[in-house]
């Protein structure tokens, strides 16, 4: 019989590139709930590690720790996942008009820039003209 693989909390640190530490306020959230040895030591499953992904990807996507909670519990509350999608469409929807708005200052600012940038190498050039009329 098959043994299911299974995590200590410095391997799963290490693997993510983050702390232990994380992964321990990551627990008190309710985002993870790892299986307890005897002594007290957390054991992570491949389910755990799985959600560890699923927090750094949302996070990676803006997607704030309580909403990222909130799509991990609707899956334990319905395993067809399909409560889970449903929601995590309509943050995915949100965080979508979220960027494009952000790309949207981004090229405002990078044309006010762009401006500034020409203005003041036309100013450049006047003074260089002038410095070479008169010496």
């Amino acid at each position: 019989m098959k043994t299911a693989k299974t995590y200590s909390i410095a391997e799963l640190a290490e693997e993510f590139g983050i702390t232990t530490r994380a992964i321990r306020y990551y627990e008190e959230l309710g985002l993870l709930k790892p299986e307890r040895t005897d002594a007290g030591q957390r054991i992570f499953s491949s389910k755990e590690r799985g959600r560890l992904k699923l927090i750094f990807r949302g996070k990676r996507y803006g997607f704030q720790l309580d909403e990222i909670r909130e799509m991990i519990q609707l899956f334990d509350l319905d395993r067809t996942g399909r409560k889970q999608l449903e929601r995590t469409i309509e943050y995915g929807k949100g965080k979508i008009e979220e960027v494009t708005e952000r790309i949207e200052e981004l090229l405002r600012i990078r044309s006010e820039m762009e401006q500034l940038l020409e203005e003041f190498q036309t100013k450049l050039n006047e003074l260089e003209r002038e410095k070479n009329e008169y010496p």
